[in-house]
């Protein structure tokens, strides 16, 4: 039997697909049919790119609406003031100290939700990975694209 795969997000992440369906729904979709009826209207479609081009964007606008419907069907919501513990898990927020023991802190988000400019980070990122299930006091390596780094696990906080 298959297990159907969790999408752990927070409560705002869920938000956030539902805004992202609701516009693909009622902005997008009836938009793009009336660009297939106008389309129409100039007659032969064989040699029209504007009915093509239509027709191929409501495909992309179909597959997002379901990728989305999926996604909602499958979240998991943590909500992360409802944790608690000294291992990093998703949604908890973790003060670092980087190799020049300067401060950083991130949050562990789902990826929809990530932002690394506003300190939220992906659980399935390279940083993400190598936090989870760690303690505080724990030195974690990390190989990035911009090559290894060493963080020191301060403080583990669920916010």
């Amino acid at each position: 039997m298959a297990t159907i795969e969790k999408f752990p997000m927070l409560a705002e992440g869920r938000e956030k697909l539902i805004r992202q369906l609701r516009h693909l729904k009622e902005v997008e979709r009836p938009e793009n049919v009336e660009a297939i009826e106008e389309a129409r209207a100039h007659g032969d479609l064989s040699e029209n790119a504007e009915y093509h081009a239509a027709k191929e964007r409501q495909g992309q606008i179909e597959a997002q609406i379901a990728e989305l419907e999926d996604k909602l069907a499958r979240a998991h919501v943590i909500e992360p003031s409802t944790l608690s513990g000294d291992r990093v898990v998703f949604g908890a927020t973790v003060d670092l100290l980087d190799e020049e023991d300067r401060p950083i802190v991130y949050q562990l988000v789902g990826e929809i939700e990530a932002d690394a400019k506003s300190g939220r980070i992906s659980y399935n990122s390279p940083l993400g990975r190598a936090l989870i299930g760690r303690r505080v006091g724990e030195e974690v390596e990390v190989v990035t694209p911009g090559g290894d780094r060493s963080y020191l696990i301060e403080k583990v906080r669920f916010v």
